[in-house]
């Protein structure tokens, strides 16, 4: 899978960009000779312009997709977090503390009820218990409610470009 940043309004993508965008992040072992005939351009300006892309930071970076079952990782839960304090202190303090956990797969500050969503993923129920214990132990929180998926109905990876 390729990591693709999200489009800055000042980066000038043409369609040969995007289709060589759209093609790595269904494949990013692809060979560039397949690359090349898949978006109509040469080996030489498929590699150049990957090149300008990394460099550019659009391709932040390049990993594989794990299935998260088959390598004991069954639960994924998905964390709401209010906070009562909104200071410079608190956000660093818990900035470090969702860094530091390698359970938490992403982390959203939102406008809304909620300031943050975690998504959450561990081996089993009793992990996320541990986890939630340790997460509250590091910073204050004002309210938290943690749900549990059940299915995985759509998950992706590739933006819409």
């Amino acid at each position: 899978m390729i990591i693709v940043s999200a489009m800055k309004k000042n980066t000038p993508l043409n369609e040969a960009d995007l289709r060589i965008l759209r093609e790595l992040q269904k494949d990013a072992t692809t060979p560039l000779e397949r690359l090349a005939q898949r978006v109509g351009v040469s080996k030489s300006a498929v590699w150049n312009r990957i090149q300008r892309l990394r460099a550019e930071g659009v391709i932040l970076r390049e990993v594989a997709v794990l299935d998260s079952g088959k390598v004991g990782i069954g639960e994924t839960f998905f964390v709401a977090v209010r906070t009562a304090k909104h200071s410079s202190g608190w956000l660093e303090k818990f900035s470090a503390a969702i860094r530091e956990m390698p359970e938490i797969m992403e982390a959203h500050r939102l406008a809304g009820e909620m300031d943050y969503l975690l998504k959450v993923q561990v081996p089993t129920t009793r992990d996320f218990d541990v986890f939630y214990k340790n997460l509250i132990s590091r910073v204050e929180l004002f309210d938290v409610t943690s749900n549990l998926s059940m299915e995985t109905m759509k998950e992706k990876t590739d933006l819409p470009l």
